[in-house]
């Protein structure tokens, strides 16, 4: 190895020389759940900041390359092809001649990547946050739902499972929407699909496509497309999981009095709300029923919607308004208020 193209594995993982098995292993974990590609679509740069991580963990995290790492430094590769041929890891020191030969071509650092057995073992099985993403980079995971990964190097494999954003908006995720995606097909030329996104999913919600992700190996089984739900906000509701709030301008002479006020529904209805007679700024009705549904699929079946009642003061009065609420103040006055 060139000793200009030497990689500090120790650097790439933010570590001291020494550190210890358990700070390398946190160290990669924290790495590659910031690095990894599927977390970072929009940077193309990602993932050849993924591959180093995981070539620096591939020597660090093995005690043995580590030891010979160490030991030789910015060599230790021409010791360890040295090693493959035949050689001693002692002896004479390692001839440029014999490193053409033994590595025809030059060619940069090799690495392999880290197995499924290694996965599990630093990121977990079953419930991981990250289940998702490194199932999809060896075909899933290992045994229940998801992509199968029989360990089969020439066995039937399932295909990998794909993920995509979509945006909708509120009405949407109370009624339900539809989404067409254009997709390559395996003979390359592009194919759309129509998806229905069903009522009540939320920020974040996978909506399955069962069998449209990419095609099984040697007969196996096709993956899933999983649709990534990213609400967009609404400039006159706010959501809080199956409820929905929202605000009116009531006239001061109604919050007063008392009255009725429209009130604009998601979705455009209108209704008249019962505002109670002397209500204070900021009031609240609760409108049972009329929020977001309480399960996926069903928008039978719905939390409350919240309306805050704003006084809406006018904007100037005519002289006969401005007497009469003169007159109102000095009663108010009379009473002590």
């Amino acid at each position: 190895m060139n000793t200009t193209t030497f990689k500090d594995y120790y650097k790439v993982l933010g570590l001291e020389k020494g550190a210890s098995e358990g700070e390398i292993k946190k160290a990669f974990r924290r790495l590659a759940r910031k690095h990894h590609p599927d977390m970072n679509t929009d940077n193309p740069n990602s993932g050849e900041a993924f591959r180093e991580i995981n070539e620096a963990y591939e020597i660090l995290g093995d005690a043995e390359k580590r030891r010979k790492y160490d030991q030789y430094g910015p060599r230790y590769k021409d010791y360890e092809t040295w090693e493959k041929a035949g050689g001693s890891a002692t002896g004479v020191p390692f001839e440029s001649t014999f490193r053409q030969q033994a590595n025809p071509g030059g060619g940069g650092s090799q690495y392999r990547t880290v197995s499924p057995e290694e996965m599990e073992e630093l990121f977990g099985s079953g419930n991981s946050p990250f289940g998702d993403i490194f199932g999809s980079m060896f075909g899933g995971s290992r045994q229940g739902g998801g992509a199968g990964f029989d360990g089969r190097a020439n066995g039937p494999r399932r295909g990998r499972d794909l993920e995509y954003i979509v945006e909708i908006n509120l009405e949407e995720a109370l009624n339900g929407g539809k989404r067409t995606l254009e997709l390559a097909g395996a003979d390359g030329k592009p194919r759309r699909i129509e998806a229905n996104i069903p009522a009540g999913v939320d920020n974040g919600s996978k909506v399955r496509l069962a069998g449209l992700g990419e095609p099984g190996i040697q007969g196996g089984q096709a993956g899933d497309i999983y649709l990534v739900v990213k609400l967009a906000p609404d400039p006159h509701f706010e959501r809080h999981g199956v409820g929905l709030s929202t605000s009116t301008d009531v006239p001061l002479s109604t919050m007063l009095l008392g009255g009725e006020v429209p009130v604009t529904l998601l979705g455009g209805k209108r209704i008249a709300v019962k505002v109670p007679a002397m209500s204070q700024n900021g009031y609240q009705v609760r409108l049972a029923g009329l929020g977001m549904p309480t399960k996926i699929g069903n928008n039978k079946e719905r939390g409350n919607l919240y309306v805050k009642m704003q006084t809406k003061l006018p904007a100037d009065l005519t002289p006969e308004e401005q007497t009469a609420l003169n007159q109102f103040a000095e009663l108010l006055k009379k009473r002590g208020n």
